[in-house]
């Protein structure tokens, strides 16, 4: 594997590199068809990681950070309000990602995948701006899980309104799937001959991947190793780093590696990845996080033998 540091802050974890630094800038220093997929959960390049917000956040007043009350006596982690958008910041939204994706295309694979997490609120717009970027639109996947968003009396007319809610309690979350296109006639087997790319990997077992998982919230084991308040599971990220390689071989890219459990998850899976993070924040949690979230037993996809589990067609090892 490259290295792909360039002049960066870089370490070696594993077989795999984490490296700090603005992905747009990152990506417009990568050689073209450098990764074989992309796995990520991005930030939305809005305003919610913008630094005042994340300053509001860590002061309790909220911002874009939507701090919730308690529930059932269980303390709910701060959403961004999505909702909140107004057009100029989707518009914004918008821009951010068609430009992302030009690069992102530019240095995949022709062929291969790209797994990004959205919400349903704005999964319209993100598709449409990946699909003007350059990316093809493949379907979607649902990850089926009680995330606690939505569901909410109006803000501060909650007791003149008890009987409605702004949004819908949310019980999924979608995950577009995109590729770069094939080259010109070129046939699904004729990628994976020259790319190792064009398709999806099915599961050990010899079934294919389905597009609706049902999943857990992140467990508060890997919620203390890693803070990072868009951590998503093991379980759900080892099973979409594994598909997201056909051939069972190649890099992996996390242009928005956050605390690095992208990462964590293709080093379970013996799989080489690079994960980008532009806040020091987040890339010094991942050096640590990293290690610690790899070692995690969990239902696993690298094994011959697959078997079923309350969380859908896993694996153990």
């Amino acid at each position: 594997m490259r290295d792909f540091a360039f002049n960066f802050e870089s370490k070696l974890i594993g077989r795999s590199r984490i490296i700090h630094a603005d992905c747009f800038e990152w990506l417009g220093k990568v050689p073209p068809n450098s990764f074989h997929a992309i796995v990520t959960d991005p930030p939305y390049g809005v305003k919610e990681y913008d630094f005042d917000q994340l300053e509001k956040r860590a002061n309790g007043n909220g911002g874009i950070w939507r701090i919730p009350p308690s529930f059932d006596g269980h303390t709910r982690a701060p959403l961004p309000r999505f909702t909140a958008l107004d057009s100029r910041e989707r518009k914004r939204l918008r821009e951010f990602f068609v430009e992302w994706a030009k690069l992102a295309s530019r240095a995949l694979r022709p062929g291969a995948h790209v797994f990004i997490a959205t919400n349903a609120f704005i999964a319209q717009l993100l598709y449409a701006a990946l699909v003007d970027g350059g990316l093809e639109f493949r379907g979607q996947l649902m990850r089926l899980v009680r995330t606690l968003r939505g569901g909410d009396r109006p803000k501060n007319a909650e007791k003149t309104f008890p009987d409605v809610s702004s949004l819908p309690r949310g019980c999924y979350e979608p995950w577009g799937i995109f590729r770069k296109p094939l080259l010109s006639k070129m046939k699904v087997s004729d990628c994976l001959r020259e790319f190792q790319t064009g398709g999806i990997r099915r599961l050990a077992n010899g079934k294919p991947f389905s597009d609706v998982i049902p999943s857990e919230r992140t467990p508060r084991r890997e919620r203390k190793i890693a803070n990072h308040p868009s951590l998503k599971p093991q379980s759900l990220l080892r099973q979409l780093v594994y598909v997201s390689v056909p051939l069972g071989e190649g890099v992996v890219l996390d242009p928005f590696m956050g605390s690095g459990s992208t990462i964590a998850a293709a080093e379970a899976l013996g799989i080489s990845s690079i994960g980008v993070e532009r806040l020091e924040q987040y890339f010094q949690v991942a050096k640590v996080a990293i290690p610690k979230l790899r070692a995690i037993e969990v239902a696993r996809v690298d094994a011959k033998v697959g078997t079923k589990t309350s969380q859908g067609m896993l694996f153990t090892p």
